[in-house]
């Protein structure tokens, strides 16, 4: 049996830390967790729930909840 997606030995919550960090270099980001899933690997109900985790406990990134339309956009910032 084969799969397409190949494991990580990364967690879920360092892998989209890592790439919200890479991101932000540029200035704040703005983003609906469904547009990213596919560039992290994980599915947008995980990144939510990640996101809320990350806001509470990430000391490098700005991390707030901006706005629901469908779907939360969340606002992230360096710290």
């Amino acid at each position: 049996m084969s799969t397409t997606a190949q494991p990580s030995t990364e967690s879920k919550e360092r892998r989209l830390r890592r790439y919200l960090r890479e991101r932000v270099e540029d200035g704040e980001l703005y983003f609906k967790g469904k547009f990213i899933a596919d560039d992290v690997g994980l599915s947008p109900k995980e990144i939510g729930a990640l996101m809320v985790k990350l806001s509470e406990s990430a000391t490098d990134l700005e991390i707030e909840k901006w706005s629901y339309t469908s779907a939360t956009t969340w606002r992230v910032d360096a710290a």
